[in-house]
């Protein structure tokens, strides 16, 4: 194929290109849950929270009535997977309430003092990342926690946790897993504006706690043309800093197609360079069949527990949940959880090291708000992809 026509198709698929929006407020990536049963929780205390007798008060917080037509879909996906959770729970483990939050600062922190004055003893949600943090100022000192469903570890801490799978948990299971491959010298690629900035910070403090090395971080401009302009710039660089793998933190429906498919003609390809991605290059399915992505790596939620979530759902609403409706699940099974022990929710059985059983596997939320989450890793091949390193089943003793 010439260079003419391969940029052809590359113009075709990235149609009206630079208006895609990168919100790094919430992560498009899809998990899925069954079990609703805790590892371990920790000895002791519940370390804060709300103690009352019954069922654990849960309030709900989605953006119901937001201005964004496509909030609603969402707001209701959540609310389903919830629902199916607190069913799974069975009677009298948890009692669900659900709040609008018109998808606004305002709305979520209106919604969150209304739940705090009805008796909530726990705030799930809200979804965006300034709609988490109004709700955390608005909980503030009640000892409530609120688990949103953001990923944007910039709200967490304190009385807020993030139930989203971040960059950097996404980053430090790729790199791990790469670097023991002996793919340890890794240049790290991305756009220029907000989104991919926060992208590289993610990777570069991944990269801390792993045996790779970060060679070089290289950015370019959100567009075809900025990329086509870098490319040269990135390969070059690559040979000169004698990288073996080449992060790429953009997105199927963005720039990664452009950007893999054009280094790849730059010579960035084969045994030389392993590309490594931050994004679910599964969805949509289409993305596998890049000429660029064979053979690269990236991270998903454990396939087995992910796929009977999707089913389960499925089977009782009659439609696939929306791509973040896991989180809605995931938030009740571990409160179900503690509360099912007969102990109230609060930062001490929240925290536990061990973790809980959630939609695409295990997690665990940490004392700083932030989350991990065990990723499976899969290689992409003739356009398929391969589950070469499984989603551990447990987070080991003191990891």
């Amino acid at each position: 194929m010439s260079s003419r026509s391969l940029r052809g198709r590359i113009r075709a698929r990235v149609v009206s290109f630079t208006r895609l929006a990168r919100k790094a407020a919430l992560v498009g990536v899809a998990s899925a849950a069954l079990a609703a049963c805790d590892a371990a929780l920790p000895a002791g205390g519940g370390g804060g929270g709300v103690e009352s007798e019954g069922p654990t008060q849960v309030a709900l917080l989605v953006p119901l009535g937001s201005a964004r037509a496509t909030d609603a879909t969402v707001a209701r996906s959540l609310e389903n997977a919830a629902r199916l959770a607190v069913a799974d729970l069975g009677e009298g483990v948890v009692q669900l309430t659900v709040y609008p939050t018109q998808g606004t600062p305002a709305g979520a922190s209106a919604a969150a003092t209304q739940a705090l004055q009805a008796g909530a003893q726990v705030i799930l949600g809200p979804l965006y990342a300034d709609n988490a943090a109004a709700a955390g100022v608005a909980a503030a000192g009640s000892g409530v926690p609120v688990l949103s469903f953001s990923n944007n570890t910039d709200v967490a801490g304190g009385n807020v946790w993030v139930l989203g799978n971040t960059f950097e948990n996404t980053a430090r299971r790729v790199l791990g897993f790469a670097a023991a491959q002996g793919r340890n010298r890794v240049l790290v690629t991305h756009a220029s504006d907000e989104g991919g900035q926060i992208a590289r910070d993610a990777i570069v403090d991944a990269a801390r706690g792993t045996r790779a090395q970060i060679t070089d971080s290289i950015a370019y401009e959100f567009s075809q043309a900025g990329i086509s302009a870098a490319v040269p710039g990135i390969a070059a660089r690559a040979e000169e800093t004698d990288s073996n793998a080449i992060f790429l933190t953009g997105t199927p429906t963005g720039d990664l197609p452009v950007i893999a498919q054009l280094l790849t003609e730059a010579g960035i390809r084969g045994d030389d360079f392993r590309f490594l991605g931050l994004t679910r290059w599964d969805i949509p399915p289409e993305t596998l069949q890049q000429p660029g992505l064979q053979g690269g790596y990236f991270a998903l939620p454990d396939p087995g527990p992910a796929t009977q979530f999707r089913n389960r759902y499925a089977a009782r609403y009659g439609a696939a949940p929306h791509p973040v409706a896991n989180l809605g699940y995931d938030g009740i099974a571990a409160i179900g959880a503690i509360a099912g022990s007969g102990r109230t929710v609060g930062r001490g059985t929240l925290t536990s090291n061990r973790g809980f059983a959630g939609t695409g596997g295990v997690f665990r939320l940490r004392g700083d708000g932030t989350i991990d989450r065990a990723l499976a890793i899969a290689q992409v091949s003739n356009g398929q992809i391969q589950v070469v390193s499984p989603a551990p089943n447990n987070f080991g003793r003191g990891s």
